[in-house]
């Protein structure tokens, strides 16, 4: 289903292609890209080179991290490009997609006004500066706003590209537990007969590191609860992927609906919230935590972030995770003192 809304806009990104002389472009999705940020980047990408007649690259910094995630560029043979491998002043046109200007999760150089910004997280001031932007926060993905474009073009994605979105759209809205507009779901069961049910399977059942296994040991045995929070401090990680994954799964633990998770990455730490209250701004807490310190965002029931690990913190670096839960628990009213290690095993 085409809404009007993406019919215009598609006019309106035909304007901007038209008034350019070069078509090299650059589409980047924000660092550590998850399913939504891949498949969104794929699906403008088509639009690009088969409606428009552009020459693109997909390209992202960080780390493919999560099994999954890497198991779905290498099963459906997703086409991206490591920042390190690329050079900015070989592209004219720039995209950004399920991230925004500046706001310090992609590699975008500063000095660069990205041309077009597709996202559905909050409008950031940055991003009216672009040439073109569609930002629409009552969509669960970013990948659903491309599809639209898409269909709106006339084209449809590959049946490797709909398994993708399919999975991104199941990755995104957490089966459509988590916020998700009527254009995720209609668009689901659209793409769902489509799909290489197999390579589904695979990406969904992809093969798990050891090292998944010790993190997820790390953070069982470092556990805090408060009322109703969950909070769970890894030490150093060997991808931050794995912080938002155990926020997820913590969010699930019985008589909790706010968790934390952090992690040791690269001089960072990295922070995931998660919640099941639809009337929370988890965005807007996530900025309070990281204050001047660090870069993060979200919206409504997840948000992500990371504080850079000052000279302050370098020895202890723990005492800045146990700072930024503390600042949690005061921002949902609870009292911070009362933060208890939570123990796994009877009687300890």
């Amino acid at each position: 289903m085409v809404t009007d809304l993406s019919r215009r806009r598609l006019d309106d990104l035909e304007r901007l292609i038209d008034a350019g002389s070069d078509g090299r472009w650059l589409v980047l999705t924000h660092d550590n890209p998850d399913p939504d940020a891949l498949a969104a980047a794929q699906l403008l990408a088509r639009l690009l080179e088969n409606h428009f007649g552009q020459i693109v690259t997909c390209g992202y910094g960080g780390l493919i991290g999560r099994a999954e995630n890497r198991e779905m560029v290498r099963s459906l043979k997703l086409s991206f490009s490591h920042l390190r491998h690329l050079r900015f002043d070989n592209y004219a046109r720039f995209a950004l997609v399920d991230t925004q200007p500046r706001t310090g999760n992609n590699q975008l150089p500063r000095k660069i006004v990205p041309d077009a910004v597709f996202d559905h997280h909050p409008l950031r001031r940055a991003t009216q500066s672009a040439a073109f932007y569609d930002v629409r926060t009552e969509y669960g993905a970013t990948a659903t706003i491309l599809s639209e474009y898409l269909a709106a073009a006339g084209l449809s994605p590959t049946r490797a590209l709909a398994t993708g979105v399919v999975y991104a759209l199941r990755s995104e809205t957490q089966d459509f537990r988590r916020e998700s507009a009527g254009p995720d779901k209609r668009l689901y069961d659209e793409l769902l007969p489509r799909v290489d049910k197999r390579l589904l399977a695979k990406i969904q059942s992809s093969r798990l590191p050891l090292d998944y296994f010790r993190n997820l040991h790390d953070a069982l045995e470092n556990l805090f609860g408060l009322d109703t929070l969950v909070v769970s401090h890894l030490g150093e990680v060997t991808q931050p992927d794995i912080v938002p994954e155990v926020a997820d799964l913590l969010l699930r633990l019985e008589g909790k609906t706010w968790s934390l998770t952090t992690g040791l990455y690269d001089e960072r730490v990295y922070l995931s919230i998660r919640t099941t209250n639809v009337r929370a701004d988890a965005g807007r807490i996530m900025h309070r935590l990281v204050g001047r310190n660090g870069k993060g965002g979200g919206h409504g029931m997840m948000a992500g972030g990371w504080v850079k690990i000052t000279t302050g913190y370098a020895e202890n670096p723990r005492s800045l995770q146990d700072q930024l839960a503390r600042r949690l628990a005061k921002a949902l009213r609870k009292n911070p003192d009362r933060l208890q290690p939570i123990r796994l095993k009877p009687g300890d």
